[in-house]
């Protein structure tokens, strides 16, 4: 059964979260108080939903912390929507962010999408140029030497090189690779395109182009 965290310091919220995701079959764990997380537990859960704004400690740097033990996706819960916001939680190792206030719809929506992805089956390998894909571990390779990426990135990169040569705009890419239509969060590929290229850029590889006006393309 798919395991869910979701941790958030108001209380109604968790028990809307928590009915909602229940009525799809998941298991859904909620925790108050984010200084109570118990880390050595965290590889049990498939997704994580996330609060920005708690006392103690906030979402991002939650996230930051926690990013290295799990390789599940992280969704923030977030009232803070300007562009910086939403860039500093990619940049901290989230996937996708849930503006609040949400509704019921879009919150199911969402975590099966990603929870789609995480159960999809891959099970050959690609390579391009100095690049490998392992679709069943979902991992890529240059040079033999692993990059870690969070799973939205490794989404767009798989998704690119797919169907590498091919222009593909934000919105076509969150569309995509997400899921669901997100025109209004479409900058959030921009940033995840700026940590891919980052984690290339030591092996002397950028193999995502910009089309200037029209969007990227693996190349």
């Amino acid at each position: 059964m798919t395991e869910i965290l979701a941790i958030d310091d108001d209380r109604e919220i968790l028990a809307v979260i928590k009915k909602a995701l229940l009525r799809e079959g998941y298991q859904v764990t909620t925790l108050e108080d984010p200084l109570q997380l118990e880390e050595d537990k965290l590889g049990r859960y498939q997704l994580i939903l996330l609060d920005v704004m708690m006392p103690g400690i906030d979402g991002f740097d939650l996230c930051r912390r926690i990013r290295e033990k799990v390789d599940c996706p992280i969704l923030f819960l977030t009232a803070k929507t300007e562009e910086k916001d939403v860039m500093t939680g990619l940049g901290a190792g989230g996937d996708d962010y849930i503006t609040k206030p949400f509704g019921i719809g879009e919150l199911r929506a969402r975590v099966a999408a990603h929870i789609r992805r995480e159960n999809r089956e891959k099970t050959h390998t690609i390579c391009i140029g100095e690049v490998r894909f392992s679709m069943q571990e979902r991992k890529i390779y240059v040079q033999e030497h692993e990059l870690v990426f969070t799973k939205a990135e490794y989404t767009i990169c798989e998704f690119l090189a797919l169907n590498h040569g091919q222009v593909f705009s934000k919105e076509r890419i969150l569309e995509h690779v997400f899921g669901f239509d997100g025109d209004s969060n479409s900058s959030a590929i921009t940033e995840h395109v700026k940590n891919i290229r980052a984690k290339f850029q030591k092996f002397g590889i950028n193999p995502i182009e910009t089309v200037w006006g029209i969007g990227y393309r693996w190349k």
